[in-house]
């Protein structure tokens, strides 16, 4: 029983058109909201220095740090762990002297909280001139 006798039956179509108008507007979308990052080196022309002979009339402060965080204050062992009393045994050193430089050697495998914690009490102790000691390969 063939109830559509003389209809014809069209074959399907998919229009792409609307399909590629979707697709069109999320690459535009996503074209303009995407940030590109550019990645430059810095040119940097690093300063040269030729040792002097150092002052004698200084007095140096040197700050030893180990690598489990343990300070000295010219090779003399101090039990300080906070900024508060290291700054306290840096005035006592000093002695008011604040022309004195802080050498800071620091092992290399030293955490870097430890060398701050030191360059932070030797600035609430007045002490300004702070250089690191270094060894040459």
């Amino acid at each position: 029983m063939n109830f559509q006798k003389g209809k014809k039956t069209d074959d399907f179509e998919i229009n792409f058109i609307p399909l590629i108008d979707v697709l069109l507007v999320i690459i535009i979308f996503l074209v303009v909201s995407t940030t590109f990052a550019r990645f430059s080196q810095l040119k940097i022309n690093l300063p040269t220095a030729e040792a002097n002979v150092a002052d004698k009339n200084l007095d140096f402060i040197n700050v030893t740090i180990s690598k489990e965080g343990q300070y000295s204050i010219n090779q003399k062992s101090i039990s300080a762990k906070t900024v508060a009393e290291l700054t306290i045994k840096l005035r006592e050193i000093s002695a008011g002297n604040m022309d004195n430089p802080l050498v800071i050697n620091a092992d290399a495998l030293a955490s870097h909280q430890s060398v701050i914690n030191v360059m932070e009490a030797s600035r609430q102790a007045g002490l300004t001139k702070i250089t690191f000691a270094t060894k040459v390969n």
